[in-house]
């Protein structure tokens, strides 16, 4: 499902209005075709477990329009439940949360997000990939309004 661009934008808009209503500071970022990584900082006064679900709650309710609105019947069916209150299930990868507590464990988690697009094949040099703040860092060209670089 995340395969397509247009599922990957309405991912950053999400990731964007995040940032905007303050709830976080996102530090890095990669949207692979079946998954997502992202770092990033919970606000205080937010609690992960709730930006977290409004997240994927919102995110889901926009790829469900997205689909409906340009006649992705075919994935639609695939997505679609036998609920009394809903027609679709719209799921993004179950999300693992691993603590930053240090700096070496961020600079490996995030060498290790960056590196996904490659070892993926999807291109030679991790800042060719668009969807992925690598060029952020690498080149340091800000292609995402959302982006907090770790060191501010």
């Amino acid at each position: 499902m995340l395969e397509e661009d247009a599922v990957k934008d309405i991912i950053t808009s999400s990731l964007s209005f995040l940032v905007k209503a303050k709830r976080v500071d996102i530090y890095s970022f990669v949207i692979m075709s079946n998954h997502l990584h992202i770092i990033w900082r919970i606000k205080n006064g937010h609690k992960q477990s709730d930006v977290q679900r409004d997240f994927l709650r919102f995110t889901g309710q926009k790829i469900k329009f997205y689909l409906l609105d340009n006649n992705k019947n075919e994935l639609l069916e695939k997505l679609e439940v036998n609920h009394h209150n809903r027609q679709y299930r719209i799921r993004l990868p179950k999300s693992l949360s691993v603590e930053l507590w240090t700096k070496e464990v961020f600079l490996q988690k995030l060498k290790y997000i960056h590196d996904n697009p490659v070892k993926a094949g999807l291109c030679k040099l991790p800042e060719e990939y668009k969807y992925s703040s690598t060029s952020f860092y690498e080149i340091g060209i800000k292609n995402w309004n959302f982006l907090t670089h770790y060191n501010d």
